[in-house]
């Protein structure tokens, strides 16, 4: 097939503090033609989520930082243009990882196949992809909620969050949302049934929690670290747990949090008997197919919903991933390319 010419975004400088525009370069690029084992894609949908901030860092994660002048890295969902490799045809809608890019030439042995019937497909980037499967094995095998307890979860209305909160209703525990502006708390309550939402731009945020927690908090599902958490460590119970999955409120070089110095919080880990727990998604790959199973299950019976924030076109990508690190996001941040 005539060569493909792939719109791309690469990582120009590294930000300190807020990623803005000059951090972002577009090229375009020709692609080669694919070898033995690989397919030519397509790209459809592709994801935003917080965790690509720390990438564009120079410093030691769990995973290597995107390398100046790369192209940006991020899920996608893509359609097989062209393929060298027996188990794709060309027409497959597969989740590839292929960053930031409108194509791309990828091996085959890392994508996985999509059937576009069972649910839209840019939900494999979201609530049944990575955000839904960290929500999914962090609270159950990490929190694991009780009939009766009460899970807090703050950034309530993203992907990882609202589908927290849903499991954990479903599993018979009470739901307390954390959100900012009242439109999102009114979302928390009235659409996914959470049994409170409290917005934390409220200058009484932390006396609302405490009332929202009468008998205190048994897991908090930390994802936000800063104020939220300030608010939430005073009211853990005895032997309360928390997976820790993000700390997005500092990604973007805020200050840690100082309502506890690390002597202070280690002693209150210990009387209090705490699990404190940090955890990566990848780590608890046996449990992909329970959790498409259970979520796809679970959406079927309407006990759970997800929000989508589709945003078109690869040019708004950096302006909509800013939005997405101060909050202005409104459910799963998605870039839709083509249909």
């Amino acid at each position: 097939m005539p060569s493909i010419t792939s719109r791309q975004i690469r990582l120009a400088a590294r930000p300190e503090g807020k990623p803005g525009p000059e951090h972002f370069r577009f090229e375009d690029e020709v692609l080669p033609a694919p070898a033995d084992g690989q397919v030519v894609l397509q790209n459809l949908y592709l994801s935003l989520d917080p965790y690509m901030r720390g990438r564009m860092n120079a410093t030691k994660s769990y995973s290597p930082p995107v390398e100046i002048g790369a192209v940006m890295e991020g899920g996608s969902v893509s359609r097989v243009l062209e393929s060298k490799d027996p188990g794709f045809a060309v027409g497959d809608i597969v989740l590839s990882h292929t960053g930031w890019q409108t194509h791309a030439v990828a091996d085959a042995a890392g994508l996985r196949k999509l059937d576009p019937k069972l649910a839209p497909v840019s939900t494999a980037l979201g609530v049944l992809g990575m955000p839904g499967f960290t929500a999914y094995t962090g609270l159950l095998t990490l929190g694991q909620p009780k009939p009766g307890e009460t899970v807090v979860v703050a950034a309530a209305t993203g992907p990882v969050g609202s589908a927290v909160g849903q499991i954990a209703r479903i599993k018979g525990a009470r739901a307390v949302g954390i959100a900012g502006g009242a439109k999102k708390c009114a979302f928390l309550r009235d659409e996914l049934g959470f049994d409170a939402a409290i917005d934390h731009r409220a200058p009484d945020f932390a006396e609302q929690l405490k009332a929202a927690c009468p008998d205190g908090i048994d897991v908090y599902f930390e994802n936000v670290g800063g104020a939220v958490w300030d608010a939430v460590f005073p009211l853990l119970n005895t032997f309360a747990r928390v997976p820790v999955c993000g700390l997005i409120s500092q990604y973007n070089g805020a200050g840690a949090s100082g309502a506890e110095s690390v002597p202070g919080l280690m002693r209150q880990v210990l009387t209090r008997s705490l699990t404190i727990r940090g955890f990566i998604q990848r780590e608890f790959a046996d449990q992909r197919p329970a959790f498409l199973r259970d979520m796809a299950d679970w959406i079927a019976k309407g006990e759970l919903r997800y929000r989508e924030d589709i945003v078109e076109g690869l040019e708004n990508m950096p302006h909509a991933f800013a939005g997405l690190l101060e909050g202005r996001n409104f459910g799963k941040l998605v870039i839709k390319l083509a249909d």
